[in-house]
């Protein structure tokens, strides 16, 4: 079966770690300087759209070639794509499978944040901070060092494909394949039904979509940093640390009642954490383990784990941020976004945001303790920490 509500509605919505060879000393007396440049350079907020101009047709072509599209146009290095998921391209994606009402929401949202928990955040990793030595060396991060997580997605155009598809496979679900659902929202249909093609091949546009936004978001952080600081970003050690998301589906193979199956792995609101050596892995991490880029809150900022060995036991999945504890609503209630502003100064951290409310629904006494979240996961052998990412400057949408 695949369902979108299974998949997620932000297809691909995930999250983008940069690294630096900046430290805290060189970046703290330029971080509103810096804050205040990429809310310029990454649009935020509802509807917001990109600086890349392009007509619908070139939509098509880069929702069929993603992050390589980029990379080619010279938004990115090619290194990036080695660092990426799927190597930055699914490669079973068609366009002609997407709605025109898709593409006409899509087609001007590349390189935007977007809304919600959607975010752009300055980081320094604090010397006791760093849980793996080893691996952290490894993988480029170091103590005292600055770096830069996003999270976001592929915006009105993933939402509009599984918008889409839940309303195709709710007419033909019990009808044609006898398929009855207690909520309507797990519409879902046979695989390698028609149906179930198309809609596979349309999500592969929305991961595509979500590659090419998160790599000109990359693109235009580069920009801002090499500005400010007057280096190129190559000099500034501007590499990816890697890019994964938690809104998709992916065909892997599992061991189920003691054979080796191809599965369909719905990932909603989760992570890939592979253990070390799948196939699954970016080539440059598989000795090691899957990167898993964690979000927390404004607050606490974000970790980065790896794929430990029994995660097999949950399909190589593991969580994708820490959760909230109370609603949206219940937040801007308790919270207002001016004040709150003033406080996460204090402690040390520059917040700016496209509106008040946006920012008190964001509150981080309105999220769960990332520290419990992911020790709950390490207890349970699914993914391990490597270094927690302390956060210093943060754009909400």
């Amino acid at each position: 079966m695949i369902s979108p509500g299974g998949i997620g509605f932000d297809i691909s919505c995930g999250m983008r770690t940069v690294l630096t060879n900046l430290t805290y000393n060189e970046v703290k007396p330029k971080i509103k300087e810096l804050v205040d440049t990429l809310f310029q350079r990454v649009p935020c907020g509802v509807g917001s759209e990109g600086f890349l101009k392009i007509n619908k047709q070139q939509f098509k072509t880069i929702v069929e070639e993603g992050a390589h599209w980029c990379v080619k146009e010279g938004y990115g290095w090619k290194e990036d794509l080695e660092r990426t998921e799927l190597n930055g391209k699914a490669d079973f994606a068609d366009s002609s499978k997407v709605s025109d009402r898709a593409i006409v929401r899509g087609f001007n949202q590349i390189g935007t944040l977007g809304s919600g928990n959607h975010y752009l955040e300055i980081q320094h990793i604090k010397p006791e901070n760093i849980k793996d030595e080893k691996l952290a060396k490894k993988w480029g991060l170091f103590s005292d060092q600055i770096v830069i997580t996003f999270h976001c997605g592929s915006r009105g155009y993933g939402h509009q494909c599984a918008t889409d598809y839940l309303q195709k496979f709710l007419n033909v679900m019990e009808p044609k394949y006898g398929i009855k659902i207690l909520d309507r929202e797990l519409a879902c249909a046979p695989f390698n039904s028609n149906e179930g093609q198309d809609y596979y091949k349309a999500m592969g546009t929305g991961i595509n979509m979500s590659f090419a936004n998160r790599q000109v978001i990359l693109h235009r952080i580069r920009e801002v940093f090499s500005k400010i600081f007057n280096k190129d970003a190559e000099n500034l050690g501007m590499h990816m640390l890697g890019d994964i998301s938690h809104n998709k589906a992916s065909l892997e193979k599992h061991k189920v009642d003691g054979k080796i199956k191809e599965l369909l792995v719905h990932r909603k609101g989760s992570t890939a954490s592979h253990p070390s050596g799948r196939e699954e892995i970016p080539e440059k991490y598989r000795e090691d383990g899957s990167y898993i880029i964690v979000g927390g809150s404004m607050s606490t900022g974000s970790y980065i784990l790896v794929g430990d060995k029994k995660a097999e036991q949950t399909f190589c999945s593991t969580m994708h941020g820490s959760g909230r504890t109370m609603s949206r609503t219940k937040a801007k209630k308790m919270f207002r976004g001016e004040q709150l502003q003033k406080d996460m100064l204090k402690q040390g951290i520059y917040v700016k945001s496209v509106s008040w409310s946006g920012l008190a629904e964001e509150a981080g006494q309105s999220y769960k303790d990332l520290e419990l979240v992911v020790d709950s996961v390490e207890k349970s052998g699914i993914s391990r920490r490597v270094s927690l990412l302390s956060p210093i400057g943060n754009l909400k949408g």
